[in-house]
């Protein structure tokens, strides 16, 4: 890193069960001199009902991310190339936003994402608990999903198809970083 300049901060945004965390941790793995933060660790202060908020306009700014701004502006004086943020909301948080350098939309069928969210959060789960989750999803949570497409995926600098290799899409975003 010269003196004087940032790290370039990459946001990776998905719908849940995307692939946000996989991604975003071989990425950290591959880049040198990064350093990775995932919205999943962080307590927010947010809305109590993601439905209700998705169906008022879902704006992102109704989240409270102090605790993530505050790591963002202390890595940013550290010596590293990049900050990876798995991250839902791209640019749509004016105060992340600030931030971010590039955003990255990991594209991937609803039926996946959310075959690999019952498959990372029912494991031991009784068929009665998934059901009622799958039941939620169609009644109410596709709604969550179907918002992320039509406000974050384009407001992304590049989208990538997440059903190719997990390789293969750190590869292309790798790509795109350094160019």
């Amino acid at each position: 890193m010269e003196k004087g300049k940032y790290p370039m901060v990459i946001a990776i945004s998905a719908v849940s069960g995307g692939g946000k965390t996989t991604i975003t941790s071989q990425l950290h793995a591959k880049l040198q001199k990064a350093k990775a933060l995932y919205f999943d660790d962080y307590d927010f202060e947010g809305p109590d009902d993601i439905i209700k908020w998705i169906d008022s306009g879902g704006n992102p700014d109704e989240w409270k991310l102090l605790p993530l701004i505050r790591d963002l502006d202390i890595l940013r004086n550290e010596p590293l190339d990049y900050i990876l943020l798995d991250y839902p909301f791209a640019y749509k948080h004016s105060k992340i936003s600030e931030f971010i350098d590039f955003t990255v939309f990991i594209d991937v069928p609803l039926d996946i994402a959310i075959v690999r969210r019952i498959t990372r959060d029912f494991k031991n789960s009784s068929v009665k608990e998934i059901l009622a989750d799958m039941n939620n999803y169609v009644l109410r949570g596709r709604r969550g999903y179907l918002n992320m497409l039509q406000t974050i995926k384009p407001n992304s600098d590049i989208v990538v198809d997440g059903t190719l290799p997990i390789l293969e899409l750190v590869n292309i975003i790798t790509r795109n970083v350094e160019r």
